[in-house]
């Protein structure tokens, strides 16, 4: 009992270790989890000993799983992916399709393994896992779409991937098949959604309906409802309870309920040390004479899985979004395996050989760790080079008003692939973002909770675009006094002209809609064809962006190949603003100006910065 605690001590202050070097270091924490687990198992220095926890190990790696797939569907909200839930949908039943058949196809031809092995293997690795993307993201802070995509693929496809795998190893063990099969996952599905569903109703119900529920009693009995739920769903419809937990942490992230927020924290907070206890604990369960046993061979094969099998499952299942190629290029990039599949392949390797399957135990356990380890250390390493090269880092906007100008703001801001939070202080407003794909806050954009909730502190702009000029004026003060905005973060819609002047001797850049309109109407009278051209629709854009690619500093812009449709027609350099020719150079650290249509506008941006 004593080495247990022990170890489970040492596992739990290694892991907060591994968490704080990864928020320095600025590289996913999973990395240094991994190679803890590794370098304190019994392969190297022996500190920990997975053996000491018994058959504690399984309850403990099953609780964690469900708590962290919980935790990644609350960042889920479904009425923010309704422009983009076809592509989840086809993320998470054609790309997973591909992803398994394709797999299962490569190890058995390179690794000549069984095929039923093959099949177990490619049914484990067809989904991504929620407990290495979500910190990836968390971390690297990529776009609201793809964030959105990757989480909701990730959260959902653990669950099916689970009990795919589950219907694979009944086959195998039981020779299921035909409409037995059906059968079996249609079971197992429909148990894991029933499961969810329900235990989403009655933590709505309770958190709505009992109004003296204080923060600790939500936390505490949204805990109770979890652990009832996954239970439940592991008993009655055997390996359907990831399902459940996903189902349930989807159902409770996108509605409005009380104690939301302090749940979402709570659960944050708990899954930070679940994961680093079942990551240390499954690599330390590492045996080094299984990786030999497979060799090079079994490298080669994570290869074709994350330069291969996996970009074309991405590319095919979203060939018909809304999804720039920066974007499916990221999400393909994102394809790590994690705890869910690792530790499956455990447990289902602890069956084979109880079944007499010793080598195929074996097989099975090596290559799911050379998987593991290899794809989740490449992925958090890269993460941020690729979001940097791909353009899915996004600018943090603020926007106070979502009224019509608020609104069609915030969806070019969108189309453009900005993170944007619209605060406005009617419902209808808010439910009107929202169904738009855009998160909204309602409340008092005056009041710096609100704004804080906003969030406020992580923004690099913020506009105000009310109709109200004290409104506009009162939020950039309080954006300013409260919380360190510059000039250049600063926006503000001014609409009596005569307030601009105001507005300006405060230094917030400031824009009048009646003067704006006037002069682009005089210019557009007197030069049609240059108005024209600069005119900012629906189908145009207009973007200033830093000059940091090593491959453009230096180059004339001449020598520079933008897209089609898209012109650099001014260069700020320092104080200086100049027209740009075709011989002007590119120095680090200008910014350019970037004028044409929406798609070229971006790309012509992504070469630049």
């Amino acid at each position: 009992m004593a080495d247990l605690l022990t170890s489970l001590a040492v596992v739990t202050f290694i892991g907060i270790l591994a968490h704080m070097l990864g928020k320095i270091l600025k590289i996913p924490s999973i990395v240094f989890l991994l190679s803890a687990g590794v370098i304190l198992g019994p392969e190297v220095t022996g500190i920990i000993e997975p053996e000491s926890f018994g058959s504690g190990i399984e309850l403990l790696v099953g609780l964690s799983v469900a708590i962290i797939v919980f935790d990644g569907g609350l960042d889920i909200d479904l009425r923010r992916l309704r422009k983009i839930q076809h592509s989840i949908l086809n993320l998470i039943t054609i790309g997973m399709l591909i992803t398994a058949i394709l797999s299962s196809l490569a190890a058995y031809f390179i690794l000549n393994i069984p095929y039923n092995i093959a099949l177990l293997l490619g049914a484990l690795i067809s989904a991504t896992g929620p407990t290495v993307i979500t910190p990836i993201i968390r971390q690297v802070q990529v776009n609201n779409k793809v964030a959105s995509v990757l989480q909701a693929e990730a959260v959902l496809n653990d669950g099916i991937s689970v009990i795919l795998a589950a219907l694979v190893f009944e086959w195998i063990v039981a020779s299921l098949s035909g409409i037995k099969a059906v059968e079996f996952l249609l079971m197992r599905l429909s148990t894991g959604v029933l499961f969810g569903v329900l235990s989403g109703i009655i933590i709505i119900l309770v958190l709505r309906n009992i109004p003296l529920l204080t923060d600790q009693l939500a936390r505490l009995l949204t805990v109770s409802i979890l652990l009832a739920s996954f239970v439940s769903a592991e008993n009655i419809g055997n390996q359907s309870g990831i399902m459940a937990m996903a189902v349930f942490g989807i159902f409770v992230g996108s509605s409005d309920i009380p104690h939301k927020e302090t749940i979402k924290n709570f659960k944050e907070d708990i899954s930070i040390i679940m994961l680093s206890v079942i990551f240390i604990l499954l690599s330390a369960l590492l045996d080094f004479d299984y990786i030999a046993a497979i060799g090079f061979e079994g490298f080669i094969f994570v290869g074709m899985l994350m330069l291969i099998i996996r970009p074309l499952a991405v590319f095919i299942s979203t060939r018909t979004s809304d999804l720039r190629t920066g974007e499916k290029i990221f999400i393909s990039a994102m394809g790590p395996r994690g705890v869910v599949p690792a530790s499956m392949a455990v447990y289902f390797s602890f069956r084979l050989k109880d079944l007499g399957f010793v080598t195929e135990s074996e097989n099975l356990l090596g290559l799911m760790f050379i998987t593991v380890i290899t794809t989740v250390i490449l992925t958090g390493i890269s993460a941020r080079f690729i979001a940097k090269r791909t353009g899915v880092v996004p600018m943090e906007i603020l926007i106070v008003g979502g009224g019509g100008v608020g609104l069609a703001l915030a969806e070019r801001f969108m189309k453009r692939g900005e993170n944007v939070v619209i605060i406005d202080n009617k419902e209808e407003n808010c439910r009107r973002a929202i169904s738009m794909g855009i998160k909204a806050v309602y409340g008092d954009a005056e009041n710096i909770e609100i704004l804080k909730k906003a969030g406020i502190k992580n923004s690099k702009y913020l506009v105000a675009t009310t109709d109200q000029d004290n409104t506009n004026l009162l939020v950039c003060q309080i954006a300013k006094t409260k919380f360190g905005f510059t000039e250049d973060g600063l926006v503000a819609r001014v609409s009596k002209p005569e307030n601009l002047q105001a507005f300006r001797d405060l230094g917030i850049r400031s824009i009048s809609p009646t003067i704006a309109t006037a002069v682009m109407l005089d210019g557009m009278v007197g030069h049609p064809v240059l108005f024209g051209m600069c005119e900012v629709s629906d189908e145009g854009d207009i973007i200033e962006i830093r000059v940091s690619n090593k491959r453009v500093i230096g180059k004339a812009i001449k020598d520079i190949r933008l897209p089609e449709d898209s012109l650099i027609v001014m260069v700020r350099r320092g104080n200086r603003s100049l027209i740009a020719h075709p011989e002007t150079g590119l120095l680090d650290g200008d910014y350019v100006t970037i004028i044409g249509k929406l798609g070229a506008v971006q790309e012509a941006a992504n070469m630049i910065r």
